[in-house]
């Protein structure tokens, strides 16, 4: 096995032909390897606490299943008993959304038609609840590759060493722990960094909406929610999410418009600043520019959710690439 390996290795136009065949298929299958990115995602940030538990002679199965059910039941608490305010303040979002955009085109003195925008925004808008669940279904491939998720994550987690030396016999054995040490990086960075992702998404959606709702902008929840999520997309997330929230206050008040911006950027200082020197200090860094293209060809490939794991996937490949060349480091 190992001598196969080592020849194709050795290979430039057999590498050639694998490379491609591993792209094409990775295109092909890209929904598949997202559910599993993402499992691989929830199992390294659920980890340490397995590992806590199992360093306080927990059972394995009982070590795997209290933070795994505690994650799942925190999900469900927080999303389900939102989902119905929030499909009920979007939709009132996009029903009149246009026409603070046409306010504000016109205290700009813009032309713009406001035909065309009442036509993108009410399209469809009277199954707007349809609309979200088939949003919701895109993003995990429906309700199928949701349950496939948390499967495999439980398993992921409950086979998690085995599972990593099973992957390291396909490599000749002189790399195999490096391999090893590889993998295990790349997992403690994933985890480290979407347990300080949820921290920071939290935080700012909540500053977000106390700031909104005191200064009274109409939307404030749904707008914050916003925040919250484009958190997860650095750079430019934040800046997508500021949008929204200008136009609505602008066609308030102009100096309603400049005290939102303001807003925004010290909440903004106040995360770079602060918060992620705190929270993310095990995170990978990332150059903006290639968090940017790396935005904009994951949401080619993916739309929404291309977008979301663009970061997470350029972490890894950072982290391997940097550690082929050197000796890994936990």
């Amino acid at each position: 096995m190992n001598s196969i390996f080592k020849h194709i290795l050795h290979n430039q136009f057999l590498v050639s032909i694998l490379v491609v065949a591993l792209v094409y298929l990775a295109v092909e299958l890209k929904e598949i390897l997202a559910i599993i990115f993402i499992s691989f995602i929830i199992m390294a940030t659920l980890s340490p606490s397995v590992d806590f538990l199992r360093k306080n002679r927990v059972p394995k199965i009982l070590a795997v299943l209290i933070p795994y059910l505690t994650f799942i039941a925190v999900i469900l608490l927080i999303i389900v008993p939102l989902v119905p305010f929030f499909i009920s303040q979007l939709q009132s979002l996009f029903l009149i959304f246009p026409s603070y955009v046409d306010q504000t085109t016109k205290l700009l003195n813009l032309n713009l038609d406001i035909s065309d925008i009442n036509e993108m925004f009410t399209k469809d808008i009277a199954d707007i609840g349809k609309n979200v669940l088939l949003f919701t279904s895109k993003i995990f491939t429906g309700v199928f590759s949701l349950l496939a998720v948390f499967v495999i994550s439980f398993y992921f987690m409950l086979g998690r060493e085995k599972t990593k030396k099973e992957i390291t016999t396909i490599f000749p054995k002189d790399s195999q722990d490096k391999v090893l040490a590889i993998i295990s990086r790349v997992e403690n960075k994933l985890g480290a960094w979407f347990r300080g992702q949820i921290v920071l998404s939290f935080t700012i959606g909540f500053t977000t909406w106390i700031a909104l709702t005191l200064l009274g902008i109409p939307f404030a929840p749904p707008l914050a929610i916003l925040a919250g999520i484009l958190e997860i997309v650095p750079t430019i997330g934040p800046i997508i999410a500021g949008i929204p929230a200008v136009i609505v206050a602008l066609s308030i008040s102009p100096i309603l418009a400049v005290v939102i911006i303001a807003v925004y950027i010290v909440i903004q200082m106040f995360e770079n600043n602060i918060l992620v020197p705190k929270i993310m200090e095990r995170a990978v860094g990332l150059n903006p520019i290639v968090i940017i293209v790396g935005v904009m060809i994951g949401t080619k490939f993916m739309g929404v959710l291309g977008a979301l794991l663009s970061v997470p996937f350029i972490a890894t490949l950072a982290i391997l690439f940097k550690n082929l060349k050197t000796n890994p480091t936990r």
